[in-house]
């Protein structure tokens, strides 16, 4: 990941606020936006070079003619901002403003000229405008001469080809068949493959995360029906619902130059699926995409905890369908960085949903997510959780009568790993534990958020 390397851009610049406002009053109308949207499609079948379609990027339309053909003015924009957001690289901790794609502008003008009911072109609303363009661009990368655009998407985006399973781009069938590439085992190894707590990143991607969903709205998420129940499309008096009630998030969203596999944040089993049609809306930050797009939820069980993890692959515009691979295994058992499924061409997004209480995310990452500023990140770890196995033993319980479980702690002292944890049976100490961290921020009362003791018992033989 590098800066935007483009003479014109200089980081004192503001992030532009879209708003239709921002535009140049010549090219407020939304027929405007939406015939552009249509030529850039057009072009991406047409011309081999990805700058002359969808690809096209804001903050290099001063040396783009024919779309100030289209757009009169619209240079004016990329000039006077930051069009696109900030993001810090995890790795090198560089912060830079990454561009947004021409196409992406258009169609947040779109939807914020007045909603996807409003009627724009040839008496279609934007919802349909939308629709039947995404529809379009994927006939187009999924057509056999797409391929004559991958030496120039490789170009555009730096793609490392050195990283795939399948080098030679010439053994790529069509556009999507390269865009949901491979990368070699190595290429991404999972940094914390040790440690039984910890949770992975599960693409190449931006990344925010939110304890709670009250603060994803309050730094992130700016749509108005954005909750949870609407995310995973269920009644809000549903055993989902109360389940992942005020839950941790953790979004994920890719850019056309990220491999589009994604993968598995847990060690677990695979659950049920369950697809949700919507519009194709832009995915880009802080708009109202998750409870609207297109997006396909499933539902997974933590190995360690038992804990339930929800787990939505949400298209964008221009994005074709989420396709699962292991994901769609009902049954199958899976470890941290294995693959769950890919998307067809497009940025899109993944949201990982979490308990309350299950984890807590790295510092750097909350932080960060506060600016708010987006994290880029691969299958670094992001997160441990709360959950602690302290042993193991052979015991004897004996038939036909109560036997007495339990169990007892001691609190760490803030910043120390000096708690304890102690199970009885029948008022015998059987286990005890020290050396602890069990609580991570001092709090007036001690109160600890989400502790939970299970004890688990089993026998090789039937009892």
């Amino acid at each position: 990941m590098a800066s935007i390397p483009h003479p014109h851009i200089h980081n004192d610049k503001p992030v532009e606020t879209i708003h239709p406002d921002n535009l140049p009053k010549e090219s407020r109308h939304p027929s405007v936006a939406a015939n552009t949207l249509g030529t850039l499609v057009d072009n991406s079948a047409r011309h081999a070079d990805v700058q002359h379609g969808i690809h096209a990027q804001m903050h290099k339309l001063r040396d783009s003619e024919f779309v100030h053909k289209l757009i009169p003015g619209i240079e004016k924009v990329a000039s006077d901002y930051h069009v696109g957001n900030f993001v810090v690289d995890r790795q090198s901790g560089e912060k830079f403003c990454k561009s947004m794609p021409l196409y992406s502008r258009l169609g947040m003008h779109l939807l914020f000229y007045g909603g996807t009911q409003v009627k724009v072109l040839h008496n279609q609303t934007v919802e349909s405008v939308l629709k039947d363009l995404s529809i379009r661009q994927i006939k187009a990368y999924d057509a056999p001469e797409s391929v004559k655009s991958i030496p120039s998407f490789i170009e555009t985006y730096s793609i490392q080809t050195d990283e795939l399973i399948q080098p030679d781009i010439t053994a790529y069938k069509t556009f999507n068949d390269f865009f949901s590439r491979k990368l070699k085992p190595e290429a991404r190894p999972i940094q914390n493959v040790d440690d039984p707590a910890g949770i992975c990143a599960v693409a190449d991607s931006r990344l925010t995360v939110y304890e709670s969903v009250d603060l994803a709205k309050k730094f992130w998420i700016k749509g108005n029906n954005f909750d949870i129940p609407s995310l995973l499309d269920v009644d809000g008096s549903s055993d989902e619902a109360k389940r992942f009630s005020d839950a941790s998030l953790a979004i994920f969203r890719l850019a056309p130059a990220d491999y589009h596999r994604f993968h598995s944040p847990i060690e677990g089993t695979v659950g049920e699926t369950h697809d949700i049609p919507g519009q194709y809306y832009t995915g880009k930050p802080g708009f109202d995409v998750f409870t609207g797009n297109k997006r396909s939820v499933l539902y997974m069980t933590h190995a360690r905890s038992g804990m339930p993890i929800a787990y939505v692959a949400i298209g964008a515009m221009l994005v074709g369908s989420v396709l699962w691979t292991t994901g769609g295994q009902k049954g199958a058992t899976v470890k941290r960085g294995d693959e769950l499924g890919y998307f067809a061409y497009g940025g899109s997004t993944v949201v990982a949903i979490f308990p309350k209480g299950m984890l807590r995310f790295d510092d750097d990452l909350v932080k960060n997510s506060q600016s708010p500023t987006e994290t880029y990140v691969k299958k670094q770890p992001i997160a441990f959780t709360n959950t602690k196995s302290i042993g193991i033993g052979s015991f004897y319980f004996a038939p036909k009568r109560w036997t007495t479980v339990a169990e007892r702690l001691k609190m760490n002292t803030m910043g120390q790993a000096d708690g304890e944890i102690e199970v009885h049976i029948d008022g015998i100490s059987v286990i005890r534990v020290g050396g602890l961290k069990l609580r991570y921020e001092a709090a007036p009362d001690s109160h600890l958020q989400g502790l939970h003791f299970q004890t688990f018992f089993g026998a090789p033989v039937a009892l």
